[in-house]
């Protein structure tokens, strides 16, 4: 196993070194992550050509997107991370790229390359609220139309920003409706629509304490406190009588 290991690493570095001499221009580094795994890091504009590259050339063949991912890091200067995996049947073998961007510098949409990013890309929008440019049909996907902000950013509030709450539904209402309205938002009989409301709090949001709860049992703590002596106990209890 051992051997085996060794061997799909030393593979992989050559094909890193391979692209680096082929593509150099397109890419930051080239890294292993978990020793097994091979990662890109590109220049946010090299993205197409690299993508078009890693598809066609005959020593690369990743002609399956399995998957469009982000992570959000707020101190960055370019805060989110956009990953894309790819696969390549012909060899058995992933690869992963890795770009970058900020709130406001949009990415170029790969739908023209990889079809089936159309989906993802939609899913990066709606969660992180990363643009992609050239996009066929760039709208939410996970989240009701009228949802405010982007869930998986880290500055995100915990609440939200509307209230999640149903009332009485119309008769005649179809079931994804339904679902959507139980979960998510309420309808309004005066305006007879679906709506969203301002979250509101019956008392304010509390900060609590998360300390380990054998600190309610001193005696079952390993570093105990300070105790009183025996005697100053008893002179203790002798005052209280």
């Amino acid at each position: 196993v051992e051997s085996e290991k060794i061997e799909i690493e030393s593979r992989l570095s050559d094909y890193g070194r391979y692209l680096l001499d082929i593509i150099p221009k397109y890419l930051q580094g080239v890294n292993l992550a978990h020793g097994d795994e091979l990662e890109l890091q590109i220049y946010p504009d090299a993205l197409i050509p690299t993508m078009i590259f890693l598809r066609n050339h005959t020593n690369a063949q990743f002609e399956s997107l399995v998957d469009i991912t982000a992570i959000d890091v707020p101190k960055r200067e370019h805060r989110f991370e956009i990953i894309y995996n790819l696969l390549s049947l012909r060899y058995n073998s992933r690869i992963r790229v890795k770009t970058y961007t900020d709130e406001l510098t949009p990415i170029k949409s790969i739908t023209h390359i990889f079809p089936g990013a159309n989906w993802f890309e939609r899913e990066v929008w709606d969660m992180y609220g990363v643009y992609f440019a050239n996009h066929p049909d760039l709208r939410r996907i996970l989240t009701d139309y009228g949802f405010d902000g982007h869930p998986q950013r880290k500055d995100f509030p915990l609440s939200g920003y509307t209230e999640t709450r149903a009332t009485t539904l119309p008769i005649g209402l179809n079931i994804s409706l339904l679902i959507r309205c139980v979960l998510q938002i309420r309808y309004d009989d005066e305006l007879k629509r679906i709506v969203s409301e301002p979250v509101e709090f019956a008392q304010e949001f509390r900060k609590f304490d998360l300390e380990t709860p054998w600190e309610q049992f001193p005696s079952y703590r390993e570093d105990k406190l300070e105790t009183l002596e025996s005697g100053d106990e008893i002179m203790e209890d002798d005052s209280k009588k």
